[in-house]
């Protein structure tokens, strides 16, 4: 029983964090919203043109040939690949949206590479 209420109370506080960012932050066709989640086993990533309501780019690591851990090697990985899918919509600068996670980690990772490989965040 305490264990459930640990759970919601930090679900809970993502979801504020998620919903505070989210009010400060909308994607457009020239700097879309890279929004990210991540789970125990995979990172799902995509960008987002949040005026016309259209995914530009998306990645899940579930479904790549290799498939990533959803660690800070799996998070380089996925960056990497992510930004080409990003060039090849000719996206250079995005809005990034941790998605009420906190910046370090896996999200710090991801942000991290996407800025090596060209991506302005």
């Amino acid at each position: 029983m305490r264990r459930s209420k640990a759970l919601a109370k930090r679900d809970l506080r993502r979801l504020k964090r998620k919903r505070r960012v989210r009010g400060r932050i909308s994607g457009t066709a020239d700097m879309p919203r890279v929004t990210i989640y991540k789970s125990n086993k995979y990172i799902i990533v995509q960008a987002i043109d949040d005026t016309a309501g259209h995914t530009l780019a998306h990645l899940n690591t579930a479904h790549l040939d290799e498939k990533l851990p959803s660690n800070i090697e799996g998070a380089k990985k996925a960056a990497a690949i992510f930004a080409e899918k990003l060039k090849a919509a000719n996206v250079e600068k995005v809005a990034f949206d941790r998605n009420g996670y906190k910046y370090h980690g896996v999200v710090a990772a991801f942000a991290d590479t996407l800025r090596e490989n060209g991506i302005k965040l």
